[in-house]
C-alpha cells in the first residue's frame, strides 16, 4: 500500500482556494481606540453568520496609550488554520484618520481592496490613492449625536462595525448585534448597536469613482 501524500485531511480544498475564501481584515487606529476590542466583536459577529473559522489578534507593539495600534481578523466559511500576521489584507479599517499621514496603510492592502476611515469627508475627498474602493463614516460625529462618550471621549470603534457592514456585506446588523452582546453588559451592547446602526446608514462608498450613499 503507498503512501498518502500530505495534506491527506484537505480533500476538497487547496490551501490556496482556502485562502481565496478567507477575508482578512486589518484595523488601525491609536492605543485606547478599542481597536482589538473591534477586530474581536467582528470575529464574532462572522461566527454569529455562521462563518466556519474565524480569528482576531493583536499586533504587539508599544503598549502606551496614543500610539499606533494595529490588529486583525480573519473570516472564513472552512476552519482557519493561518495564525501568522497578515501582510496584504482585503479590507483596512482606519479608526483614526490622522493615522493616513503616518502608517503605510496601503502598503498592507492588496490594490483591488476596501479601505473605510474614520472621517467626516466623503471618499473622493479623502487623499490615499491607489485602492479600488473608498468607504467613508463620520464614526466620531455619530458616537457624539448618540451619547456614545466615554469622559466626553468619543466612542468610535463600533460604528465602525456598521460602516463595514454597510460597505462589504460580510456580517450584517443583526450579525453585529449579537457580537456586541456575547462583549458588553446589556445596556453597553444596546448603547453601541444604536450607533452601530447610524453609521451603517451614513456611511458613504465611493467605488472607482462613483459614489454611492
Amino acid at each position: 500500500m503507498g503512501t498518502i501524500p500530505w495534506p491527506f485531511f484537505m480533500p476538497f480544498y487547496t490551501i490556496e482556494k482556502r485562502m481565496e475564501m478567507m477575508r482578512e481584515v486589518i484595523w488601525h487606529g491609536r492605543g485606547g481606540q478599542g481597536v482589538v476590542l473591534a477586530a474581536q466583536i467582528l470575529a464574532e459577529s462572522a461566527y454569529c453568520r455562521g462563518s466556519g473559522g474565524v480569528t482576531s489578534a493583536p499586533t504587539f507593539g508599544p503598549e502606551r496609550r496614543g500610539a499606533p495600534v494595529t490588529a486583525s481578523t480573519r473570516i472564513s466559511d472552512e476552519p482557519i488554520r493561518t495564525f501568522s500576521q497578515i501582510e496584504s489584507a482585503d479590507i483596512a479599517v482606519v479608526i483614526d484618520p490622522t493615522l493616513l499621514s503616518m502608517v503605510d496603510i496601503l502598503g498592507r492592502l492588496k490594490d483591488e481592496g476596501i479601505i473605510i476611515i474614520n472621517s467626516p469627508l466623503p471618499p473622493d475627498e479623502v487623499d490615499i490613492g491607489g485602492c479600488a474602493t473608498v468607504a467613508t463614516v463620520d464614526a466620531s460625529g455619530i458616537a457624539r449625536e448618540t451619547g456614545l462618550t466615554i469622559g466626553g471621549i468619543p466612542v468610535i470603534n463600533t460604528p465602525m462595525l456598521g460602516a463595514i457592514a454597510r460597505a462589504t456585506g460580510l456580517v450584517s446588523l443583526e450579525n453585529i448585534e449579537k457580537g456586541l452582546k456575547k462583549k458588553m453588559p446589556p445596556d453597553a451592547a444596546r448603547a453601541n448597536f444604536s450607533a452601530v446602526t447610524a453609521a451603517y446608514d451614513k456611511t458613504i462608498i465611493n467605488n472607482k469613482g462613483e459614489v454611492v450613499d
